[in-house]
């Protein structure tokens, strides 16, 4: 390889050509995505001037970036989003109707589709998952043992599973070159950190933990399968680490036109809401405020170390949650406090109402998002394939991120519009779409935890659909159903379609308004 020395002005030129904002936008940047785990809307202080729960970092990512105040995880909680979100389809196009997996469960991603992941490893990128997987293994089982489904499972079923032996599927059988982390959520087994194909240190022991550290309550996670050494605390301390030193060594490959990407999806503030020692009464508010602020300083550690290396011009990160807050934050403590991890919006995760389903998205790009940006467009996490294939220039098959739509119009600060619709989808697998200012909800329930619960006698007594204008209305308070049957017939219609057409990303696919005569 030869190497040529440009003149200081050439440089200088060249460095000006990548920062200009707009229509040029720089060739392969490193990407990295972090997923946090339940963390509301409310909870982000750029985006909810009146949270009580500092995110220094997390807002000055906002200031160097773009806020999206209308974005949403394709589902109200864990497994289903993560779906979306590494395939660019409908979680419910997949197995998996409703719920979520176990730490046990076999592979959700069908064999041989493709991922953003496997997209960007055969564009060359150096590719990374370090984090919660929650989307399945192949967990290799003692002999005479039932086979692990996608429900989750006891604690005590993890003992079925084979640990002396290496474990098929995962991350790296979708692109992921490198793999650590859990294979679920934090209160699920097996208590032990995932290394590429086998678990770090062997689970000998059963161990639980408290949901919330720190309060006298009731409740612990499963008891199952751990490994003497792992405690919950120390989880998203190590995944930080880790994440840190894989930036860290990619620095000079990426410098020298092998760029990566990083897909780091936190264990926090889901539960155990365990705050390391250091975080421990930081807030002032809670155990969960706590694990909060310790999040936003992995994000902040995360910029650091861009800094550090010189990556930060062309790395773009993105900074957002899987699905809105879960009760086991506490609400109502929390509101004693005036903090509202839902902000406005009605319900929590789980639900079909936006507070299950409305997440905070955050997106920086020197040179290419401007600085200190907005957009109330709306978005979906499985809009991030498409948008990495289009900064790629490349055009995605049609079988391929079916329901996917590029948002880097968006990114560039143009204002046009680039989702039409937007399917949502609860955890006991009840539908919502919604178009313009428009949501409807086929189900006279909240579809998840909150009230009116499914099957409630308080849900029989209401309407068997639900339909809110969010401009008006995003509290979801007032039913326009009755009023306006033409627009439940036609959103009825429209996601009967993208439902039976199999793809949401071809133009023709949208049932347009009725004109007025």
């Amino acid at each position: 390889m030869k190497v040529f020395v440009l003149p200081s002005f050439c440089l200088a030129l060249t460095a000006t050509a990548l920062t200009t904002a707009g229509a040029a936008t720089p060739a392969r940047p490193n990407f990295i995505y972090i997923l946090a785990d339940d963390l509301g809307y409310g909870d982000v202080r750029c985006l909810n001037l009146q949270g009580k729960i500092a995110t220094p970092h997390i807002d000055r990512l906002a200031a160097a970036g773009m806020r999206f105040t209308d974005a949403h995880s394709s589902s109200a909680v864990c497994t289903p989003t993560r779906y979306g979100l590494m395939t660019g389809r409908y979680n419910w196009r997949s197995r998996l109707k409703s719920g979520v997996q176990g730490g046990m469960s076999p592979d959700l991603i069908e064999p041989g589709r493709a991922t953003v992941a496997s997209f960007l490893k055969d564009e060359g990128y150096k590719t990374a998952c370090i984090g919660k997987w929650h989307l399945g293994f192949d967990w290799k089982r003692k002999a005479g043992t039932p086979p692990f489904t996608d429900k989750i499972e006891k604690g005590s079923d993890g003992w079925n599973a084979d640990f002396t032996k290496p474990f098929g599927g995962g991350p790296l059988a979708v692109g992921f070159e490198r793999y650590f982390g859990i294979a679920a959520s934090l209160d699920m087994v097996p208590y032990t950190f995932l290394e590429n194909d086998h678990v770090v240190e062997l689970p000998s022991l059963d161990k639980s933990f408290p949901m919330t550290a720190g309060k006298d309550k009731p409740g612990k996670t499963r008891l199952g399968p751990a490994a003497v050494s792992f405690e919950a605390e120390n989880v998203l301390p190590e995944l930080t680490k880790r994440a840190l030193a894989f930036i860290h060594e990619s620095a000079q490959p990426s410098r020298e036109g092998k760029p990566f990407f990083l897909y780091l999806p936190l264990n926090a503030p889901h539960t155990p809401i365990v705050p390391s020692a250091q975080w421990r009464g930081k807030s002032g508010i809670s155990p969960y405020a706590d694990f909060v602020m310790e999040t936003d300083a992995t994000l902040g550690s995360i910029l650091d170390a861009l800094q550090k290396t010189g990556l930060q011009e062309n790395t773009m990160v993105v900074m957002t949650s899987d699905n809105g807050c879960s009760p086991q934050a506490d609400f109502a403590e929390l509101a004693t406090y005036g903090h509202h991890p839902s902000f406005t919006f009605r319900g929590t995760k789980a639900d079909v109402f936006d507070g299950g389903h409305h997440v905070p998205f955050i997106a920086s790009w020197p040179g290419t998002i401007p600085a200190g940006s907005e957009t109330k467009e709306l978005v979906c996490l499985n809009d991030w394939f498409a948008t990495v294939a289009d900064i790629l220039g490349k055009t995605l098959p049609e079988n391929t991120a079916e329901d996917s739509i590029s948002i880097l119009p968006l990114l560039r600060g143009e204002k046009n519009s680039v989702r039409k619709t937007l399917v949502h989808h609860s955890v006991n697998g009840t539908f919502a779409i919604r178009q313009g200012p428009w949501k409807l909800i086929l189900a006279s329930d909240s579809g998840g935890w909150s009230t009116p619960l499914p099957g409630s006698p308080a849900a029989k007594q209401l309407p068997s659909s639900q339909l809110y204008n969010m401009d008006a209305d995003g509290a979801e308070a007032l039913n326009q159903a009755a009023e306006n049957p033409e627009i439940v017939a036609r959103l009825t219609k429209q996601l009967l379609q993208e439902i039976a057409n199999g793809s949401t990303r071809t133009p023709d696919s949208e049932v347009k308004p009725a004109k007025k005569s």
